[in-house]
């Protein structure tokens, strides 16, 4: 028996803004595939009153409005399993990483529940979510936006989103090292000419160079990043 599908609702009040994004390229294939499937979870539905209000002003007064905490946790009621993992998306959260990226995809169920206007109500936080995602130092329009890059990195990590295995496996970060550098056809191109390693055949030094390659453009881009171990040396085999 094939596993389940990886659930993933995300819950906002702007559903609308995933549609594109949703519909197109990796997104779509894994969808269409049964690799996973995607709910956008409209919050209007889980309020009441007449206006179907899910903010209110802050207490203690202060700009903006704050996400109010009733929708939000009747929404992730009606949502959770046991299984569940539920992830807030804010700006005080911890930085989105690969590894990140990679152990979301192992779930079986996420529900990103979407910030909006100046945030939201600090039981939200302390009540429902599992894990608290930034996607960067600065200030977007809404969580959903934010919701959508977690979601495009981790559908693409899981087996077959890619269409083949350790598709993946050599991109920037997964490594921990940037990617090194590509080249196509033409092999010359207004005077720039691809290098020569690359058209070699020898796949042992076409390696070494991009391995080479991905460790000088990581100190030059991202000294920041530590340098991962090189990689063990393989035993030849007895004759």
């Amino acid at each position: 028996m094939a596993d389940a599908p990886l659930q993933i609702d995300i819950v906002t009040i702007f559903p609308r803004m995933l549609d594109g994004i949703l519909g197109e390229s990796i997104l779509k294939r894994a969808q269409e595939a049964g690799l996973v499937q995607i709910r956008c979870v409209n919050l209007r539905d889980f309020a009441t009153g007449a206006h179907l209000t899910t903010d209110d002003r802050p207490y203690g007064g202060g700009p903006g409005m704050v996400m109010k905490p009733e929708p939000v946790f009747k929404a992730v009621d009606a949502l959770r399993r046991p299984e569940s993992k539920v992830i807030l998306m804010t700006p005080q959260g911890a930085p989105f990483k690969q590894a990140t990226a990679m152990a979301l995809s192992k779930e079986a169920h996420l529900i990103i529940l979407c910030g909006h206007y100046e945030g939201v109500d600090e039981r939200i936080r302390e009540a429902l979510a599992d894990l608290e995602i930034s996607i960067g130092d600065y200030v977007l329009t809404n969580g959903v936006i934010s919701a959508a890059i977690v979601v495009d990195a981790v559908v693409r990590l899981l087996p077959g989103a890619l269409g083949g295995e350790g598709a993946a496996d050599d991109e920037s970060f997964t490594t921990g090292l940037l990617e090194y550098p590509q080249y196509t056809r033409p092999p010359v191109y207004r005077g720039m000419a691809i290098p020569e390693i690359l058209a070699s055949g020898n796949h042992a030094e076409i390696a070494k160079w991009r391995r080479g390659q991905s460790i000088a453009r990581t100190q030059a881009r991202r000294p920041d990043l530590p340098l991962p171990p090189p990689p063990p040396e393989k035993k030849k085999k007895k004759r």
